[in-house]
């Protein structure tokens, strides 16, 4: 057993197909399935549960996928020490970014490490929060934009804290509030970020304590298309109020009266994990710039 049969094992079972698989390593799909073989024979039980053209993990298959998930993060745990020791003048710092404020929050940090260690290259993903969580847990990222509250498994520094506010057509009867509350707007249709955002189950949540369930009639990852969507009438968006400071006419934005219901951007990474040098570099720059 290697780290190669793993990473490909690993690779299938996330991806959910041997052809996705040996395109993202670069391979055949005729060798992924013959390295996926040899594993299940070493291990001498089956591994994945072959359904057509799905594929499922059988009881083995956990237990070898959570391992394996742990053993390549501390292979590259070690790999970034020994990288450590050549210095700072290459290496990678990778980051997961939500799309929500981040060109706002994050572009002036950006342009602030460029500057000071030219030689480290900006690995950027882009994902919603619950998939860049899944990327710190299997270390293929160092860092990423995590809304609170977050799991356990991570340590965080806060970034920015802000309010939620509702953005309503000015049509709209609560327009003109001040401010209203979740019940206010249980009547009114929902445009959510999406399922992988944690915004959608910070704001369903909220929506359940407050006696409702929000009726959803549109999902996005895109806040200017939410926008958009709002302003064609189609119903509320909640949104932090950084990304509301600039809306198009015929939109307001109202304050939201949920004490309990925050925006809350952190920097977080894998507890216990390791931070090289570049990446210990960044931490020191978000304490910096957002102390």
């Amino acid at each position: 057993m290697d780290f190669r049969s793993l990473r490909a094992f690993v690779e299938v079972v996330r991806s959910g197909s041997f052809s996705e698989a040996a395109r993202t390593i670069c391979v055949t799909q005729s060798a992924i399935s013959k390295i996926v073989r040899q594993l299940e024979d070493e291990v001498g039980i089956p591994l994945l549960d072959r359904i057509g053209y799905r594929i499922a993990l059988t009881a083995a298959g956990e237990v070898v996928y959570s391992r394996a998930l742990k053993l390549i993060a501390d292979r590259d745990d070690l790999l970034s020490e020994l990288g450590d020791i050549r210095g700072m003048q290459r290496g990678a710092l990778r980051l997961g970014l939500a799309p929500v404020a981040s060109a706002l929050l994050f572009a002036p940090l950006f342009a602030a490490y460029r500057q000071r260690y030219p030689g480290i290259e900006i690995q950027l993903v882009e994902q919603g929060s619950a998939e860049l969580e899944d990327g710190l847990r299997e270390g293929r990222i160092d860092f990423a934009g995590a809304l609170l509250p977050t799991s356990t498994e991570f340590d965080w520094v806060e970034v920015r804290r802000e309010p939620l506010v509702a953005l309503l057509p000015d049509t709209h009867r609560l327009a003109s509030a001040q401010a209203i509350s979740l019940k206010e707007l249980k009547d009114t249709p929902f445009i959510s970020y999406d399922r992988s955002f944690a915004l959608h189950r910070i704001v369903q949540n909220a929506c359940r304590a407050s006696g409702f369930e929000p009726n959803i009639v549109a999902q996005s990852s895109q806040t200017d298309f939410m926008i958009e969507l709002v302003r064609a009438g189609l119903g509320v968006a909640i949104v932090p109020r950084v990304v509301a400071t600039r809306l198009p006419e015929a939109i307001s934005s109202v304050a939201l009266d949920e004490p309990d219901c925050r925006w809350v951007m952190t920097m977080a990474w894998r507890r216990g994990g390791y931070l090289s040098r570049a990446a210990s570099a960044w931490l020191d720059l978000v304490r910096e710039f957002h102390a």
